[in-house]
């Protein structure tokens, strides 16, 4: 199969866990929907194109930093003893809040959507995208260090292949549970890392009625576990391209 690759680099980001908000904490790589949020975004299209998304890379150290936080109840009027803004009338408190930071961030992502019209398309696109790319949040800026089309095929290699030191991926369970993928086991575990059920898209249901609508978000998620040190197993068939990486598509 045809893919893009894409090798970029950010200076500080958060990925915002969706359960986290006094302490925006974030993931160690972005979740698939923030990828393609990115790929929609730079292709400037307004509908769902159908991908599949591979993610690793590493990070240097996490920081916190401080942000300014506003919050208000719907309806709720002004209290001067307990509002810091008054907007016509309504009440808004204003405070401090902690966001979590990755720092000197190292992606690599492969991309595959599935028609194959848009492989160049969206390559095209990511060479000359139509504003500064953002991954993360709308101020987490992105150098795309490297963009090219390459094949993605299934092989059975005769050695161990391992990422690329000191990086970490996020595998879909499925790999686990079909013994393809290795980690380095410990107290008796057999897999060591961290298992998180990550977005991937979403579809729009109304939950209401026609003449008074509810519409909200409805996800499709994806079981996976962020590990390191892993290997890819000899004698078992997976996913590598051209150039001799692994790719974990989901």
């Amino acid at each position: 199969m045809r893919g893009i690759r894409l090798k970029l680099s950010q200076d500080m980001v958060n990925y915002k866990k969706p359960a986290s908000f006094q302490l925006k904490e974030t993931y160690p790589l972005p979740p698939y929907s923030t990828v393609i949020g990115m790929i929609h975004n730079i292709c400037g299209y307004t509908e769902y194109h159908p991908m599949k998304i591979s993610v690793q890379g590493k990070y240097f150290s996490k920081v916190n930093d401080l942000f300014t936080r506003y919050e208000f109840k719907n309806g709720m009027t002004y209290d001067e003893k307990r509002h810091q803004l008054n907007v016509t009338g309504y009440g808004i408190s204003r405070g401090v809040a902690t966001t979590e930071l990755l720092v000197d961030v190292e992606l690599l992502l492969h991309i595959v959507p599935e028609a194959e019209e848009d492989v160049q398309e969206i390559y095209d696109w990511l060479l000359r995208p139509l504003e500064y790319p953002s991954l993360g949040r709308r101020e987490d800026l992105t150098v795309f260090e490297e963009v090219r089309i390459v094949e993605i095929n299934e092989e059975v290699a005769g050695y161990d292949l391992e990422l690329e030191k000191g990086y970490g991926a996020y595998i879909p369970v499925s790999y686990l549970m079909n013994d393809y993928v290795e980690t380095r086991a410990v107290d008796g575990l057999e897999y060591s890392g961290t298992c998180y059920k990550l977005n991937k898209n979403y579809r729009l249901s109304n939950f209401g009625s026609d003449k008074a609508p509810k519409v909200f978000r409805s996800w499709e998620t994806v079981d996976v576990l962020y590990g390191r040190d892993i290997q890819m197993k000899r004698k078992k068939p997976f996913y590598v391209d051209e150039l001799g990486t692994c790719v974990f598509l989901a």
